[in-house]
């Protein structure tokens, strides 16, 4: 091959090539990375409602690293996502230097557990709410339906002039409510079996039930609906009188 003029020049022309390629490559790679594409400008193109400016500028300055053309988005993504009430988070970079950055938020629909929040939809997170909501607890992984039956018992109860401040379900599925009336507390214990069946019941007949000792001056604290053809009721400091002793005379 050595003695082949037209192989050496194939050769030459290869190396020359693959060296011209590699410098290319490389030079390419170092102008993405150069300062001139750098973004000059990262704007929040949607309101704010409850995310913290300051918070989302943190998280652009201290992970969204790279230019124009190295960016990494999914982890510019992710940083942003970890500020709380971020739901979500789109990113469109503009020409030459500009980024938009659109926030979904969390809506708080109630308080779950000791620490977190629930959205309307059921999804859990966690952020501070100085506002007053409900209180809604469970196993893990039941945050959705708590939320929901919430959303459809209180619909149910609202006419009765009642309004579901809190559902708890038990790790054997036990649901206990607690609701007020014109400010005073109300507890519904309803229990493992059909409890959508048990609440209705207790509303059609609560009118003229718990509902007419209200009117009457007697309120009820707490009613227990684990019963198949009623449900029992407890009057806060009620105390059942023992029966009196007799004594018998010798």
């Amino acid at each position: 091959m050595w003695d082949d003029p037209k192989a050496m020049n194939a050769l030459a022309t290869t190396l020359a090539t693959i060296t011209f390629a590699m410098f290319a490559i490389g030079a390419v790679a170092w102008g993405a990375r150069h300062d001139a594409f750098a973004f000059r400008e990262v704007v929040v193109a949607t309101p704010l409602a409850r995310s913290s400016p300051a918070a989302l500028e943190a998280a652009i300055r201290g992970d969204l690293a790279g230019t124009f053309f190295t960016l990494d988005l999914d982890r510019a993504r992710e940083a942003l996502r970890r500020v709380p009430w971020v739901r979500g988070v789109a990113l469109r970079r503009q020409w030459p230097g500009r980024l938009e950055v659109a926030v979904d938020e969390y809506v708080p629909y109630a308080r779950w557990g000791d620490a977190a929040l629930v959205s309307p939809d059921g999804e859990v997170f966690a952020a501070g709410y100085d506002g007053e909501l409900p209180q809604l607890d469970g196993p893990e992984g039941r945050a959705a339906e708590v939320t929901a039956r919430h959303r459809e018992w209180n619909a149910l109860v609202a006419p009765l002039g009642l309004d579901l401040r809190a559902i708890t379900v038990s790790a054997r599925g036990g649901w206990r409510l607690k609701a007020t009336s014109a400010g005073a507390p109300l507890a519904i214990e309803l229990g493992r079996d059909e409890p959508d069946a048990r609440l209705s019941r207790f509303v059609a007949v609560y009118g003229r039930t718990v509902g007419a000792l209200a009117r009457s001056g007697t309120r009820i604290g707490e009613v227990d609906l684990r019963y198949r053809n009623g449900f029992a009721a407890r009057v806060p400091g009620f105390r059942e009188k023992p029966p009196r002793r007799t004594e018998q005379k010798e």
